[in-house]
């Protein structure tokens, strides 16, 4: 949720090519959930949104309610037994240290979706089987890279992606068999990345530029965009838990070698360039590519 979150950021650019895949990879019970030092702020960000823009960041359909009652039970098992150093449960009651929040589970007014975005930094989001499709029913999203929720409410995965350069042809039936074979008690992820030249995180509509990004600013006004995506499906509703986590690092404070300056101008170089455009790299590669170069 905040930006600079990461003290060594992750480069999933690294193998230098760019591919569309899931690029799914498992995913040990005790990594589910990221809560390292930068959580607290990455909270008071996400409650912030949560206050004054609840309508934006938060919505659920009626057949959200029992899932998200037990994801929300799950997540009140997991935190504890995983991170007893910041989440204590006390019966009915779980303690955040790190915030100073306590939650009374069972007498919340808050929807148990909306209360279990409020404990991790991740935005979380519910998907069900209807008809052979995979449908959002509820999302606590405060980091969303240019979609709107309300519009993807209600719609199946592959409504959901249709901006996605190619997903339709190349990845759109591949994503549809993992979800319908994804069994309960595995957990997996994945990295999605992009270059943003806005460093905030709640990017539900792109916006106008700013400031002239130029071969010799790039690296301070650019900054790698990282999503940590996790998926499991919960074993008494069936519906898929999908995370996000999301991490923006200043490009420069990301490429600390030639060898990482090489990877990512390879990486974009064999981008397409729907996707580029799509990424919003297109209209910065030049310039970008020009800085990767000079330290490359």
């Amino acid at each position: 949720m905040s930006t600079e979150r990461l003290a060594t950021p992750c480069r999933p650019f690294a193998a230098g090519v760019f591919r569309l895949s899931m690029g799914l990879m498992p995913v040990d019970e005790r990594d589910w959930f990221e809560l390292g030092p930068e959580r607290a702020a990455a909270i008071e960000s996400k409650r912030a949104l949560l206050e004054a823009r609840h309508g934006e960041v938060f919505c659920a359909r009626a057949q959200a309610d029992a899932p998200a009652a037990e994801l929300l039970a799950l997540m009140a098992e997991h935190l504890p037994h995983y991170h007893p150093d910041i989440f204590r449960r006390d019966g009915g009651r779980l303690s955040d240290a790190a915030t100073g929040e306590v939650w009374e589970l069972a007498t919340t007014a808050l929807h148990p979706l909306d209360l279990a975005g409020r404990l991790v930094a991740e935005d979380l989001c519910l998907l069900q089987a209807q008809d052979d499709r995979y449908v959002l029913i509820g999302a606590s999203l405060c980091a969303p890279a240019r979609w709107l929720l309300a519009e993807k409410m209600g719609r199946p995965l592959a409504a959901i992606h249709g901006p996605v350069p190619g997903y339709a042809d190349q990845l759109g039936a591949v994503v549809d068999r993992f979800f319908a074979a994804l069994k309960p008690g595995r957990l997996v992820g994945r990295f999605n990345w992009s270059i943003a030249d806005d460093p905030v995180p709640f990017q539900p509509v792109a916006r106008d530029r700013a400031v002239q990004i130029t071969a010799a600013t790039a690296g301070e006004r650019l900054w790698l965009r990282v999503e940590r995506q996790t998926l499991r499906r919960l074993p008494r509703s069936g519906v898929v838990v999908f995370t996000i986590g999301t991490h923006i690092t200043r490009l420069d404070r990301v490429i600390g070698s030639a060898g990482d300056a090489q990877a990512l101008a390879a990486a974009i170089r064999s981008m397409p360039p729907g996707m580029q455009a799509y990424k919003r790299i297109a209209p910065v590669a030049e310039p970008l590519l020009a800085w990767l170069a000079a330290i490359g």
